[in-house]
Parts: structure tokens; sequence; C-alpha cells
């Protein structure tokens, strides 16, 4: 039986995206192209790695391009277009990332809107790549991505589960992720396009038997890829999603270091972020990129492009 508080939880998600199918709420359109990415469950399903791999392809095609984000984790307020060279704490872990890595503007904002029409007086009109935007329905789309682990198929609302939305929402997505082995079979897709990603690790310069540190939504994955590249961890250490990383933290992994045995550290990329100067007291350290690939993505992409101009020259 469904806890009722999870059960409380689904009316007002039904209620709410029942309230937007008839618009009685309406979503705000920006005159660039909006494409989303999301996912129904909280935390860990890889959005990060795929807005990162959808901008190299856009990239790839001569597509100009911004990210509007939240910016989840920041200490600030309001609408900013992401400096490169600031720090977690005013722009969040997440969009520093994007930033660096494709170097294309990343506007934040809890008013993803409000970031859009920032980013269309600085930049003008171009596409606008949505992180994180399944349930941010004030802002019109164009096309939404939504992306599936396996866990999600058998999974409860939130908070007895993980699902911020049931499987049934699957019917506004215009194309689902498989992401981390999810079998198509296993949702409610109704002919919608299914594409398959897979997700790895580069590893590099890595220390041998290292302590492997991560503040991530699923670190036993990020461990289980190590392992299987053949890194044996000397000790772990496991923080909350987001983590920020204080004096206290740096000096009991350099402890653990000590009482392991270990000649250095591995992290991931947004820890490498999180971290910022105090990255440098725990040299040497592998910072360890995420790479996804996606299947037939020339096709994939095709095929969003094209909704997105069938659907532009119909308004």
């Amino acid at each position: 039986m469904i806890p009722l508080s999870s059960s409380l939880f689904g009316v007002g998600v039904r209620t709410r995206n029942a309230l937007y199918d008839r618009g009685v709420l309406a979503a705000r359109k920006l005159r660039g192209p909006v494409v989303s990415v999301g996912n129904l469950s909280v935390g860990g399903s890889g959005k990060t790695p795929f807005v990162l791999l959808l901008g190299e392809l856009l990239k790839e095609r001569g597509i100009d391009f911004d990210i509007l984000s939240r910016g989840y984790g920041r200490k600030t307020r309001g609408v900013a277009l992401v400096d490169p060279f600031g720090t977690a704490h005013d722009f969040g872990d997440e969009p520093l990332l994007m930033t660096r890595r494709l170097d294309v503007p990343v506007i934040v904002g809890e008013e993803r809107y409000q970031a859009g029409v920032f980013a269309e007086q600085k930049l003008g009109p171009r596409m606008h790549l949505l992180d994180d935007g399944f349930q941010h329905r004030a802002l019109a789309r164009d096309f939404d991505i939504v992306l599936v682990m396996p866990d999600d198929a058998r999974d409860r609302l939130l908070p007895s589960g993980r699902l911020r939305e049931p499987l049934a929402s699957l019917r506004r997505a215009d194309a689902v992720v498989l992401s981390g082995g999810a079998a198509p079979e296993a949702f409610p897709l109704q002919g919608k396009p299914a594409w398959r990603v897979r997700r790895g690790i580069q590893l590099k310069s890595v220390p041998e038997r290292p302590v492997v540190f991560c503040g991530i939504a699923r670190p036993q994955n990020f461990l289980a890829q190590l392992r299987t590249a053949g890194v044996e961890p000397a000790a772990e250490a496991f923080f909350r999603d987001h983590h920020a990383y204080s004096e206290r933290d740096v000096r009991e992994l350099l402890e653990l270091r000590q009482r392991s045995g270990a000649s250095g550290f591995v992290t991931t990329e947004k820890d490498a972020v999180n971290l910022g100067d105090a990255l440098s007291a725990l040299q040497p350290v592998a910072v360890v990129p995420v790479k996804m690939e996606l299947q037939d993505a020339a096709n994939a992409v095709d095929t969003m492009l094209r909704v997105i101009e069938e659907r532009r020259a119909r308004t």
C-alpha cells in the first residue's frame, strides 16, 4: 500500500499538471526554441552529462544555444550569467561545470522564463537548453527530453520514494532517454522515441590505491565504474549530493589518506567544482569526467530539430 503522504503528493502533482494541460495555468514562451532535459526522479539520472552531450552535438552543427538552470545549491538569488571563474557558492556546481565544459552562456534563475528573457536581451534569440526542466512547466518548451533509470519503473512517489511524478507523466515527453540500462518495455512510452545512452568515465593519471570521495546522488555507481576500470580504492568517503566542502572536510580527507596508506585521491568533476581552491590541498588528485554517448545521435538530433521546426511553424 502506498503511504498516505505519497498519495497526497501524487494528488498535488496531478492537479498541477491538469491545470497546465487545460490552460488554466499558462506557460510563458520565449522567442527562441526551448529544449527541456529532465527526469522523473530525484537526482542521479544523468541530466547534467546529457545536457553536456546534447550541447556538444549542437556545437558540432554550429547551432547557437545557451543553458537555463535553477542553479541548485547556490547561496545567491535572482537571474545571473554564470562566470566560469566564479564559485559554486554564487552559481551552483552544475551550472559552473556546464559553462566550463561547453564554453557557452549559462544563466541561472529561480524563474527560468526570466532567465531566458535575460539571455535573449543579452545574446539575442537562440536555442535554450532547459536544465532539469520537466517539472518546471511555467516555461513553455518546444521539445521535452526525459531521462529514466531502471529503478524509476518500480519506485514510489515522494516522500516514500524518489519519483517526482508518476510514470504516466511520460506522455508529455517527446523523447525518453533510457539511462543506466533501463528497458523500454518497463515504461509507458506509447510510441515515443526511446534514445539509448551509455554512461562511462574517463580515467587519466589515477593514483594507485586512492581515496575515492564524492558528493553526488548515486556514489555507489561511481565507485562501481571505477572498480570496473580497475581502480581499487584504499578508502572511501561519501558526502551528500552538491556537498559544499569545508576546511574540516579537507583535513579529514587528508587524515583518511594517511590512515589508509593511499597515494592520492579520486573524485568527480562536480566535486572538483565544489572544492574550488581547496582542490590543490589534495594533490595528487584525479578528477574523473563522466562521459555519455547517445546511440544513433545524428538521427536523434535530426528528429529533435524537425519537431521544433514543425511546431514553431504552426505558432
